[in-house]
């Protein structure tokens, strides 16, 4: 009995034995299953993710050309040192190491590798680094695991702060913009490290110039090394656009624009900045865009410094704006062609009507700068001479309903549709705007305000270029344009832009021919810019302007084109508290146009000046290796 207790007891101990090693073999095969079948996927990319590593290979670019094909924006190869991420925190050793070889400061290393926490790609910590740098890497490589050395192609911009605001600069998607980007957009192509337009062309361009991004996956060690390529995507490069711009008038306006406004600020005066604009008038094409003062968007293909950041974004006359397009002055002077337009066209006066100029209006005490009386005056004269009284009085007989509709004729107080970022309407002085503004009545006064382009009135560069083109061509409104092409990849165009005719001018033939000759005396003996160009030997229209400025010094204006009988460019040029502007903005013009006709004493910047900067440029899917007052 004793013998049958003890095999029952023996057994049922086997049995519970048995028991337990059967439910850790169940739970043993359960958590396998779990591990390979149902996070088998998740597992296996966290081992891969340990061993491969894929370092993003940044696509090229496209170029961008002047209208003669002269590179303007392209990319060159630079070394950039990456580190690997860890799941450990960088060892401070090595960080002093690293960034004293770098320049950086260790707190903005491990900011950068903070950032992108939780991810394998490679954390690029600086672009374009110096040979010695390189060298001095490759030498301590093991002292500084995870660290590499690559070569991609950077933006480049061969002619550094030219057409800055025009071109734009690039920066890298930043963590945050890319969790945006792909939240809208699952299938984009944007990853880590992928460089984006972020102003200018760069921006408005960036789905065409940007390419596909390609990489490298490689097998690292437990120190996180590279040893190994185990596979390669090639970058497909970004496509080219053809730029209507003129290399050597675009460097011609940014010499004059430079020796200008130095000259102007040796004299006490405190020219702010300029915006010049030159464009064909029978296209709308633009041949060159200035705007003053600009940046250099080398910084920020580099990685822009704390300091150059600082340096821009506390810059109180606003590097960043494009001035031609964004930048509203009151128009001055040169709105009389349209105040002078709407006289003669609804026939409030005739083309030989004398006026009495005694300095001053007669129904309201408003005067001539400097307190000028001119006397006896026709509109011929008037125009040309730029006088104040006879135009208060042009105003007083059309009224402001009407300086306001042929304001609009002419184009203004709407975007001139040029395909940038930023472009500003202006505004049209009108008792609307300040009742509704300022809740006001309007008064006569106003009305001659107004008339002579002060007032509430503001005005674009861009529409100034665009009134004269329009003056220039017989009331063809064009839409100014930039981009006459883009390729395909194989450089074949894509797609051609050219004139888009959007308006024709209300104004009758025999009227625009009355102010077309007007603006010839502008430039000639006894008009406001005669002594400017009286030995250029192209007969220029133009006209002079100063607009009132409430916060400095009179703004100065002066719009023009040539050749007088057979118009082939409009140059418009602004200085920011330039005074009168026959002495500021018309040198400017003079300049540009000694360039454009090859004439006077031209600038010496021909097409190909300057290109050895520009033969840097490379193209390729991988990086080829490791008078009278003037007014």
């Amino acid at each position: 009995m004793l013998e049958a207790l003890y095999k029952k007891r023996k057994k049922g101990r086997f049995d519970a034995l048995m028991y337990i090693v059967i439910a850790i073999f169940v739970i043993l095969v359960t958590r396998l299953f779990y591990l390979q079948i149902v996070e088998g996927e998740y597992y296996h990319s966290k081992a891969e993710g340990n061993r491969l590593r894929m370092l993003s290979v940044t696509a090229a670019r496209g170029i961008m050309y002047d209208r003669n094909g002269q590179i303007l924006v392209g990319s060159r190869p630079a070394y950039t040192v990456s580190i690997m991420p860890t799941d450990k925190e960088i060892d401070d050793s090595e960080l002093q190491r690293l960034a004293g070889i770098l320049g950086m400061k260790p707190e903005a290393i491990k900011e950068k590798v903070k950032a992108h926490e939780g991810g394998y790609e490679p954390i690029r910590l600086a672009n374009d680094i110096t040979m010695d740098t390189v060298t001095k890497i490759a030498e301590r490589s093991h002292e500084l695991p995870g660290v590499s050395i690559d070569v991609e192609p950077l933006r480049y911009y061969p002619y550094d702060t030219m057409a800055s605001q025009l071109f734009g600069y690039v920066g890298e998607v930043g963590e945050e913009e890319l969790a945006d980007i792909r939240e809208k957009d699952p299938n984009t192509r944007v990853g880590p490290g992928t460089i984006l337009g972020r102003a200018g062309l760069e921006r408005m361009y960036d789905n065409v110039l940007r390419g596909v991004d390609g990489g490298k996956q490689v097998e690292v060690d437990a120190a996180g090394r590279p040893v190994a390529e185990v596979g390669r995507q090639n970058t497909v490069p970004g496509r080219d656009i053809h730029l209507t711009i003129d290399l050597p008038l675009q460097k011609a306006a940014e010499k004059a624009v430079a020796d200008q406004l130095a000259s102007l600020r040796s004299q006490g005066i405190p020219a702010k900045g300029a915006a010049v604009v030159a464009m064909d008038p029978n296209t709308g094409a633009i041949l060159a865009m200035v705007s003053a003062p600009e940046f250099n968007p080398n910084w920020f293909a580099r990685g822009i410094t704390s300091a150059q950041w600082k340096q821009l974004n506390t810059d109180m006359n606003h590097p960043f704006d494009n001035k031609v397009v964004s930048g509203e002055y009151p128009p001055g002077s040169p709105f009389k062609i349209i105040t002078g337009a709407a006289a003669l066209e609804l026939k409030k006066v005739t083309p030989d009507e004398m006026i009495f100029d005694s300095g001053r209006h007669w129904l309201i005490d408003k005067r001539n700068a400097e307190g000028e009386a001119l006397g006896w005056l026709d509109f011929n004269t008037a125009l040309a001479k730029s006088d104040n009284v006879y135009f208060y009085e042009m105003g007083n007989r059309v009224g402001i309903e009407n300086l306001d509709k042929f304001a609009r004729l002419f184009g203004l107080g709407e975007k001139t549709g040029i395909k940038l970022f930023g472009e500003a309407a202006g505004n049209i002085a009108s008792p609307e705007y300040k009742r509704k503004v300022f809740d006001q009545d309007w008064y006569l006064g106003e009305t001659f305000d107004a008339a002579i382009g002060q007032s509430f009135t503001l005005v674009t560069p861009i529409q100034m270029a665009m009134v004269m083109s329009e003056v220039a061509n017989g009331g063809i409104r064009y839409q100014p344009y930039v981009v006459s092409r883009i390729d395909n990849s194989d450089g074949t165009p894509e797609e051609i832009f050219g004139p888009k005719k959007i308006g024709v001018l209300q104004v009758s033939k025999s009227v625009m021919d009355l102010i077309r000759n007007a603006l010839r005396d502008v430039t000639a003996e006894g008009g406001t810019a005669g002594s400017l160009f009286k030995d250029l030997p192209i007969a220029v229209a133009g006209k002079t302007g100063t607009a009132e400025n409430a916060t400095g010094r009179d703004h100065g204006w002066f719009v023009a084109y040539a050749p007088y009988d057979k118009p082939r460019i409009v140059v418009v040029a602004l200085v920011e508290q330039g005074s009168f502007g026959a002495g500021s903005a018309g040198p400017i013009v003079r300049a540009v146009l000694e360039e454009y006709f090859h004439v006077g004493q031209k600038s010496q910047t021909k097409a190909d000046d300057g290109n050895t900067k520009a033969t840097e440029v490379i193209k390729a899917s991988e990086p080829a290796i490791t008078g009278p007052q003037m007014r």
